[in-house]
């Protein structure tokens, strides 16, 4: 140990012995001997201490990088120093989250098949994987894949009044071709305001059958209570939720209507057009959304008849939102509290590239999903309970829990 580390322990049991009480001796002194063990680490990988001069020196130092290190006895601040040349990570802290394990073990999977890209093989070459075997790689994957699984089969507890569904598209190797396939999260939020990853699939297409069996998987699970689901306006996926989540309203992602709405524009008009259909979600009540549909509609019919025709056919669902609590509004009118999640999903495949199999995309995918779900559960509530309570009244209070206004 350096001789700085001994002075700051020194100094410590000084302070703790003459003020007791000021500081938490236990936590401190873990923080101070760490930071001690951390130098000592890279003073024998780099054959000097610091400031020394020697013939056996490799490297040098080059200042900190501040790291969180929670610990049983709290979270404890760190400065992790950093070399020159090359990196160093602490031997007592875990190197690697679980999703960037499941990215790791994808990428040496990929590798070891032999499918993987340029970008893959350049990954491989930076994180100094050598010595890869087919039976080593197996043992990584299924300890993940263990992980995930018990995520991803876990029971549903309580009630989801919300539920958003969405899906994104990663390439896989499957039969001696490269295929998009169609991962689908799903998300909920209890009845007392918390999010939750409540499950996630894959499959070879979007179709209604695929849909279907996800939906009535997670009902499988205890999935219940349902009031209010969000989804873009694929027909398959909406008759998926019309026949598995009886009694489920279901709402039309106004940000994909505006889309297919402003799709039958000139682009010339869409900033105009999109400013004048907007007026129709500025309006305080459903009811008074519906009259400015119909103003909306009759102002540019004339111009836009394909495109006000894609608003009228979409008015009672993409209004379905304003049946509910107005404090949800902003949330419940849309996918968007999913596109996050998505962002995260598409650039960590995007670092893979192609997929070796369906499972490698769970594994990741998964892994992901379960660190974004831990951290929603230690997070502030997405919705109070006050405002969740107006979804959970007696009968005489259905008005804030409709029926489905599904269409076949």
């Amino acid at each position: 140990m350096a001789s700085t580390d001994k002075i700051a322990l020194l100094e410590l049991i000084r302070k703790i012995g003459l003020e007791d009480g000021d500081v938490d001796f236990l936590k401190e002194g873990l923080r101070v001997l760490t930071q001690a063990v951390m130098e000592a680490e890279v003073s024998s990988l780099i054959g000097a201490e610091r400031y020394e001069r020697s013939e056996k020196r490799s490297n040098s130092r080059n200042g900190h990088r501040d790291r969180e290190w929670d610990t049983r006895v709290g979270t404890i601040d760190l400065q992790i120093p950093k070399l020159r040349k090359g990196s160093y990570f602490p031997s007592m802290l875990e190197p690697r989250r679980k999703a960037e394990k499941a990215l790791l073990s994808v990428v040496q999977e990929a590798y070891v098949h032999g499918v993987s890209t340029r970008k893959v093989d350049e990954l491989v070459e930076s994180m100094g994987i050598q010595g890869l075997s087919k039976s080593e790689v197996s043992r990584i994957c299924k300890e993940l894949d263990d992980v995930v699984q018990d995520f991803k089969n876990r029971p549903l507890e309580g009630m989801y009044p919300y539920l958003w569904i969405d899906a994104t598209f990663p390439k896989v190797r499957e039969g001696g071709r490269v295929q998009s396939m169609a991962f689908v999260i799903a998300i909920g939020v209890r009845d007392t305001g918390e999010r939750e990853v409540l499950g996630f699939d894959i499959g070879t297409s979007e179709d209604g059958s695929f849909w279907l069996t996800f939906i009535r998987s997670l009902v499988a699970r205890g999935l219940r209570g349902v009031q209010l689901a969000i989804s873009d306006a694929h027909e398959g996926l909406r008759s998926a939720i019309g026949s598995a989540l009886t009694g489920a309203t279901w709402q039309r992602c106004r940000v994909h209507t505006m889309r297919n709405i402003l799709s039958q524009v000139p682009r010339a008009s869409q900033a105009m057009v999109s400013s004048i259909v907007r007026t129709i979600f500025a309006q305080p009540t459903q009811e008074a959304a519906k009259q400015q549909l119909s103003v909306v509609v009759e102002q540019l019919q004339e111009k836009f008849p394909k495109a006000m025709n894609v608003l009228e056919r979409a008015e009672e669902d993409v209004l379905a939102y304003m049946a509910f609590a107005k404090e949800h509004w902003k949330q419940i009118c849309s996918t968007n509290p999913l596109e996050r999640l998505n962002r995260e999903l598409r650039r960590r495949f995007d670092v893979v590239g192609i997929f070796p199999n369906r499972e490698s995309v769970v594994r990741l995918g998964g892994a992901i999903l379960q660190e974004q779900s831990d951290e929603w559960v230690v997070a502030r509530r997405y919705f109070s309970r006050e405002s969740m309570a107006k979804l959970t009244g007696n009968d005489e209070q259905q008005l804030l829990a409709p029926t489905s206004v599904l269409h076949k």
